[in-house]
């Protein structure tokens, strides 16, 4: 059975950090392609990031250069570090793993950025 649990979302000032933390189970973590979606009230769901299993990355341009995606193979977890945020970042961020099977999400955590 995927499971994928996100956490580390809360509330944070305009310039401030966080770091997202999903961990999975029931999945060949080494293998798999990951990603990292936002979703904004009254907004479709977007990619922010995605790590593939070499490693190599993917960012959408609103986020290029202020958040980073990597993963720790050794403890199933993939992570979302989160930079000089603004309060468009604010939304539910899901963490995502995709195979034959379909389209696994986790439950979300919710970014609020505000002073």
């Amino acid at each position: 059975q995927v499971q994928l649990v996100e956490s580390g979302g809360g509330l944070v000032q305009p310039g401030g950090s966080l770091r997202l933390s999903c961990a999975t189970s029931g999945i060949i973590f080494s293998l798999a392609a990951m990603a990292w979606y936002r979703q904004a009230p009254r907004k479709q769901r977007e990619l922010v990031a995605a790590i593939r299993r070499d490693g190599s990355t993917d960012y959408a341009g609103s986020v290029k250069g202020r958040f980073t995606i990597s993963r720790d193979n050794a403890k199933d977890t993939v992570y979302l570090q989160m930079n000089s945020l603004k309060p468009e970042d604010a939304a539910v961020y899901y963490c995502n793993f995709d195979n034959f099977r379909g389209a696994y999400w986790g439950q979300g955590t919710q970014v609020t950025v505000s002073s």
